[in-house]
């Protein structure tokens, strides 16, 4: 355990913190999953619209460095791709 005051705070703080950016990935999961279930029903304009607003959460939180960078860009592409494929007969 933590010893000098500012350790033990410091702990406090990183137990908050903790919880705070598990919320927040939790967030981008759900985004992420929402636009998997409308890929799955097979309605592109419904995917389309929901990527975006999921665009705007994967980008938010890849900001704050709650995920890296590139996991986020590459969850986008993956997405998107799928999305074009809903296209093709």
């Amino acid at each position: 355990m933590a010893n000098s005051a500012q350790t033990r705070k410091r702990a406090r703080q990183a137990v908050k913190q903790r919880l705070h950016n598990a919320g927040l990935r939790s967030t981008l999961r759900t985004a992420v999953k929402r636009v998997q279930k409308a890929i799955v029903a097979g309605d592109k304009a419904a995917a389309q619209s929901i990527f975006q607003q999921s665009v705007a959460v994967i980008d938010r939180i890849a900001d704050k460095k709650i995920v890296h960078k590139n996991k986020a860009a590459r969850q986008k592409s993956r997405l998107s791709a799928q999305i074009k494929v809903l296209a093709a007969p």
